[in-house]
């Protein structure tokens, strides 16, 4: 972008005009245009409270930015080059790149202090988190996180951040040095760049003068999938907990390298509404592992001042009625994991600039930005004034959860896969990164029926200064104080991982040395073989290797039975699934083979053996008929209008980021131009799906050999429309599922909410048997696994007694809410079917296996899906 127009003229006119009457239309429009464009910027100051005085040495955000805050949408490299320019005039802050994001753009936090503060920033810092744990030190100043704008389209808040750091920054006055001297702030001005980027330039391109306030104009509907996302479509302000994207991942390394004692999270909501912060919905909105306190104390020190804040601009709120802070996950609740007070604001959004709402006759992007600005320097002035009771709490808060483990009747945790390497080590990241003490298994144990060895489990301690974030990764939930849900009511990572795990009872642990690394994948140099290279499928780093073996143009064979071969290391057993390189068969040459085989281990992160021979020491021989060519998949997945992008995003994010495995996305309003000929796999998430013409080509691609999978509602439509033969859809009749309902009861609208959010399957796990000897489940070793829940869709199982690859067990709940009713619904229900039609195969996931990135017990059903789902 050049230099900006002068905001107070607009754009430069030519100096002549061609005709008098195109003088005297400018000249009409400039004056139309006049009062809106003056009514869109508000002085620097107009953000502030009356009498704010600022230091003329350092640049307010509009000075910098050529025109007034709330006239544009600001893009993400300009907020960071402003954030640079504050660090570099002032000697009240500094900045910092913490990471980058999916599409390279940087991660900025300014952290603003006095300038005494900020040259032993790092003393600080390490006297800090010493103070978290032992005797009060009252000099420290208060850490306080101030973060803005995890949902990209929700852009008030990162106009806000710069307006709050140039107050920091820039402010004088007795009470700024106060809040300088006795606090160090961070401010991560946006907290998901690459869909801030994909809003803002949106909302910019499609801009009006005078401002449009219509709801209808294309400036307030964004185009899918919308910029609340990140660059793979992922919600960021669930990722806290689960730490997919790289954005989570460099954020929680900050935070638990500075366990800040107040962390903001600021949002916007629909454009009718007010203005929201907490305390949020008693009691049921609560984290049980909490203390109490923490939301009946000291978040009630917070919202008196956040009132009158808005009390002194007429803004109108909302507090105590929506909006949980259960899950760990999100950015104002995973602070409270950390012995801070997590925050969430939320804001009626312009969606653009100026937009009609019920509330507000037109509400502007500024006047969004200024309630965020407001409550934002209420927040500096109370942990301030709060300082010594903030820090009390947090002592207390590791204190106490130390006590309260030591207590307890579970003295730990054990888990580890015996047969999975790569699920173990992503695990052990994960925990490490949470900063979860674990150490390695010292003597064999059982536990949760199962059975663990040292070498292949590990140990996770209660009683540790992580006590409650590990207990929200290992527990599972059976009891609530409320039966409606903002999102899912559980959240056990270990069942999501799929990784065998038990509780150990109190008392001493089996516990070896502490793990301060993820282990490094062992066995990857790989021997040279004149018979075959085999590869375990039961290590879920396997899909990498194989997809790197083809790509190198590599044919590759898989054995619908387990075997044992004798191999340079020995004899190795193969799970089912298990992939054959015979040497023979190549088109490369054996040089070149095994140079390939080396990278795919190295991509995989898994062993390939070299097999001496062909007869194998038990099972199949190398070749039997149970083994057969490996496809090397080309797969469409249709995205756009109607498309879950959530869903889209997963599997994409998937096959990008962990397998290497490319899928073409293609725009449903595109599909005509498919070649159908050209792709072996077609995903289909929920929505977004065929009619007419195409859906009548579709039949003819399975039936032709093509495979169809169909995740979710896409499995539901896939059964009503004539591609599972031998499955019928939800609700089209029999017993299990389908059982009649009682007429209807007359009941209090008031209640209308609670009672229908109680019936809804808001995000549960539950326990799927599985049929360990189907193409689909090859790699798995446990016949029970679990699976998430989050629809009420009720398949019965296939007329096919072959075709019911994962069904739920008759006592199926492991975690989270369900209301008794559809506890009974759901014992027996199909999670997984797979049916032929024609030539083709057609993979119904009635349950996302891949849900939000981190699901990846079950992720191996869709990867088979991908490569077996010719092989039944």
């Amino acid at each position: 972008m050049g230099t900006p127009p002068d905001p107070h003229t607009g754009p430069a006119m030519p100096f002549a005009r061609p005709a008098f009457a195109a003088l005297l239309l400018s000249l009409a429009l400039a004056s139309a245009l006049a009062p809106a464009r003056a009514a869109a910027q508000e002085p620097t100051s107009w953000f502030f409270p009356d009498g704010t005085a600022f230091d003329p040495a350092i640049p307010s955000p509009e000075e910098f930015l050529g025109y007034p805050i709330g006239d544009f949408h600001t893009r993400h490299d300009r907020i960071v080059s402003y954030m640079e320019t504050l660090a570099e005039l002032s000697d009240r802050a500094s900045v910092q790149t913490i990471g980058y994001t999916h599409e390279h753009r940087p991660m900025p936090v300014l952290t603003i202090t006095s300038p005494a503060n900020l040259n032993r920033l790092e003393e600080i810092r390490v006297a800090h988190m010493s103070a978290t744990e032992s005797p009060p030190n009252e000099e420290l100043p208060v850490i306080v996180h101030l973060g803005w704008g995890v949902h990209g389209n929700e852009t008030s808040s990162s106009e806000a951040a710069m307006l709050t750091a140039y107050w920091l920054v820039a402010g004088t006055g007795a009470d700024v040095a106060r809040y300088l001297d006795e606090g160090v702030y961070h401010v991560e001005p946006v907290l998901n760049p690459d869909g801030r980027d994909r809003h803002t330039n949106w909302a910019n391109m499609h801009r009006s003068e005078p401002f449009v306030t219509d709801p209808l104009d294309r400036e307030h509907n964004e185009v899918w999938p919308g910029g609340r996302t990140n660059h793979y479509w992922f919600d960021l302000n669930r990722d806290w907990l689960p730490l997919v994207h790289p954005e989570s991942q460099a954020r929680i390394d900050f935070h638990q390298s500075w366990r800040p004692h107040v962390v903001t999270d600021y949002h916007e909501m629909g454009t009718s509404s007010t203005y929201f912060f907490e305390p949020s919905k008693p009691v049921g909105s609560w984290n049980p592992l909490l203390p109490e306190r923490l939301y009946t104390d000291i978040t009630m020190r917070f919202a008196d001042d956040w009132a009158a804040s808005l009390d002194s601009l007429g803004s109108l709120y909302f507090t105590k009625e929506v909006y949980d802070n259960t899950y760990p996950g999100y950015g104002s609740t995973y602070p409270n994991f950390l012995g801070g007070l997590g925050l969430v604001f939320e804001q009626a959004s312009s969606r653009g600039h100026w937009q009609d709402s019920d509330h507000h006759g037109v509400l502007t992007f500024a006047f969004a930005i200024r309630n965020h600005v407001r409550t934002a320097l209420a927040t500096v002035r109370v942990a301030v004034e709060e300082r010594a009771v903030l820090q009390e709490y947090q002592r207390e808060f590791f204190r106490t959860g130390i006590e309260t483990a030591e207590a307890g009747d579970v003295g730990g945790w054990v888990f580890g896969d015996a047969h999975d390497a790569s699920l173990n080590r992503a695990f052990l990241d994960l925990l490490l990164r949470h900063r979860i003490r674990t150490y390695e298994l010292s003597s064999e144990v059982e536990a949760g029926d199962h059975t663990f060895a040292p070498g292949t489990a590990w140990v996770v301690p209660a009683a540790q200064p992580a006590y409650r974030l590990a207990r929200s990764i290992f527990e599972r939930t059976e009891e609530f104080a409320d039966s409606v849900f903002y999102d899912a009511s559980t959240w056990t990572v270990s069942l999501a991982y799929g990784i065998p795990d038990g509780e150990l009872g109190p008392g001493s642990l089996p516990l070896g040395d502490e793990v301060t690394a993820v282990p490094e994948a062992g066995g990857l140099p790989v021997d040279r073989s004149s018979v075959a290279y085999l590869l375990d499928w039961r290590d879920s780093g396997a899909p990498t290797a194989l997809r790197a073996l083809q790509a190198a143009g590599v044919r590759a064979e898989m054995s619908t039975r387990g075997w044992t071969s004798p191999t340079t290391r020995g004899e190795v057993g193969f799970g089912a699934g298990s992939i054959s390189v015979p040497v023979g068969i190549q088109t490369i040459s054996a040089d070149s083979l095994h140079r390939a085989v080396q990278a795919a281990a190295g991509a995989g992160q898994v062993p390939i053996h070299a097999a001496t021979s062909g007869y194998s020491v038990a099972g199949a021989d190398l070749g039997s008929r149970s083994f057969g060519p490996v496809r090397a998949p080309r797969i469409l997945m249709p995205i756009g209008d109607g498309v879950s992008s959530y869903e889209a995003g997963q599997l994409w994010h998937l096959m990008d980021q962990r397998i290497g495995q490319p899928v073409t996305k293609v725009d449903v309003a595109d599909l005509g131009r498919v070649d159908w000929s050209d792709y072996d796999v077609l995903v289909l998430v929920s929505g977004g799906l065929f009619s007419g013409a195409r859906l009548e080509r579709l039949q003819a691609w399975v039936r032709e050999g093509g495979t169809l999978i169909a995740v979710r509602t896409a499995a539901a439509w896939a059964a009503a429309n004539g591609f599972t033969p031998n499955v019928a859809a939800p609700g089209s009749g029999g017993g299990g599922g389908n059982a009649e309902e009682e007429g209807p009861t007359r009941l209090p609208w008031a209640d209308a909410g609670d009672l229908q959010g109680a019936q809804a399957i808001g995000g549960s796990i539950w326990a799927a048997d599985l049929d360990l000897t189907h193409p689909l489940a090859f790699g798995y070793t446990q016949e029970t696994i679990p699976v998430w829940r989050d629809h009420s869709m009720f398949f019965e199982p296939s007329a096919n007694p072959y075709g019911t690859v994962a069904q739920l067990t008759d006592d199926p709940h492991l975690s989270g809410y369900i209301s008794e009713a559809n506890e009974a619904r759901l014992a027996g229900s199909p999670s997984v079917l797979a049916d032929r039609l024609g030539g083709g195969s057609v993979v119904l996931l009635v349950d996302n296996p891949n849900f939000r990135g981190f699901w990846r017990g079950t992720t191996r059903l869709f990867l088979n899906a991908v490569w077996f789902g010719d092989r039944y």
